[in-house]
């Protein structure tokens, strides 16, 4: 039978049950942070709250001295859709007879969640005087807008003049097994919204009209086929991917008067998103378009070369799991693209992301503890000098 309560599961277990069950849907926290902020306070973390518009945030701090650690993370999850389409509740966590834990943020990201704090709590226990300060960035709106978020905290911390050496999020870094990927870097992503102007008419006569499809076609084609750069040891060539095409009034008589065309560059360090824009436009103006773009950087490009960071996180997992991870920065972007611009060092380390925003998303139990190990091994490595050799 599925283990539905806490009741003699380990302390990172029974703590990621009591965030799992917290419905909190994006923006919504649901009092998943005071949760949280109750045990940081409890062992010594000085908190400050950071609500900015409907979104719920804290930075909390350890210690006094010495270089900053912050664990990165959010509350909230994506909806769940249809409870119907479970095979267990959403929001009712549960451990299955093949020992996955089961409900909405398993691995995206409250498991997590409660790896990191347990993690520090048992380093803190250890190492009350420890060097260095252990810090914690949660937000609310990681899975929404990600403006009122890690975004705004960081500009507060900007402006604060607050250090931040590392930083580790928790986004669901591995693909095959606990800790087989690291991601020390992701590309950068850039959004357009492409307006086509022409003019509409009646299809029989198309001497009368512009149509602003025929237009596009070869603009677009040539948009696609673009080599923007090659890459480079750390990141793939730059790609240019369509989304979504609109036009037409639903009529099968008329020329349409208007195309938009919704776009995606994930770019690479090899090139910024200012040339990335000027040469879109040179490539559109080529065509004799009547065209508008309205633009969007979601966020820069960043790596976290090997470093004191990445020694210590590869070292932790090689402690905690007997493995050696690869380094990556594939995938979609995460809040580690707003920390690295204050100048710091960020990785991302968690569990499986197999079935993150999908229908009975889960991860295996046990991962959950092995990751709290990892947690607590990387801040040895990093805060107590001894750690650097495994023992």
């Amino acid at each position: 039978m599925p283990i539905t309560e806490p009741q003699g599961l380990s302390p990172t277990l029974a703590l990621a049950f009591d965030l799992m069950r917290r419905p909190s849907v994006t923006p919504d926290d649901e009092g998943c942070q005071a949760l949280m902020i109750e045990r940081l306070e409890r062992i010594g973390f000085h908190v400050e709250h950071l609500p900015f518009g409907d979104v719920d945030n804290f930075w909390a701090v350890r210690g006094h001295h010495g270089p900053v650690l912050a664990f990165a993370g959010h509350t909230d999850v994506v909806p769940s859709g249809p409870h119907t389409n479970w095979e267990f509740p959403p929001f009712t966590p549960c451990i299955d007879d093949q020992g996955m834990l089961c409900g909405r943020g398993a691995a995206d990201m409250k498991g997590s969640l409660a790896a990191m704090l347990t993690a520090v709590e048992r380093f803190v226990a250890e190492h009350p005087d420890h060097d260095g300060r252990i810090a914690f960035l949660i937000t609310s709106d990681e899975e929404g807008p990600a403006m009122d978020g890690t975004r705004a905290v960081v500009e507060h911390l900007r402006e604060t003049h607050e250090r931040l050496d590392y930083c580790i999020v928790g986004e669901p870094s591995s693909t095959t097994v606990l800790g087989d990927v690291i991601k020390n870097g992701r590309r950068g992503s850039l959004g357009g919204v492409l307006h086509l102007t022409g003019v509409q008419g009646h299809v029989a006569y198309p001497h009368l009209a512009r149509n602003p499809i025929h237009q596009a076609m070869p603009a677009l084609d040539a948009l696609v086929t673009e080599h923007w750069d090659a890459g480079n040891d750390f990141f793939p060539a730059t790609s240019f991917q369509i989304s979504n095409f609109r036009s037409g009034t639903g009529a099968t008589n008329v020329i349409p008067g208007e195309v938009e065309v919704v776009f995606n560059f994930r770019f690479s360090t090899e090139v910024t998103h200012t040339q990335l824009r000027e040469r879109t436009e040179t490539i559109l103006d080529r065509f004799g378009l009547s065209y508008h773009i309205d633009w969007t950087l979601n966020g820069e490009p960043f790596l976290t070369a090997e470093g004191e960071l990445v020694d210590a996180v590869l070292g932790g997992v090689e402690e905690a799991l007997g493995r050696r991870p690869v380094l990556s920065t594939s995938g979609g972007t995460s809040d580690g693209r707003f920390i690295a611009t204050l100048g710091a060092q960020v990785v991302e380390v968690g569990p499986l992301n197999a079935t993150i925003h999908k229908v009975n998303e889960r991860v295996l139990a046990s991962d959950l503890d092995d990751l709290s190990r990892v947690y607590e091994a990387t801040l040895r490595h990093l805060f107590v000098p001894s750690a650097s050799v495994t023992p």
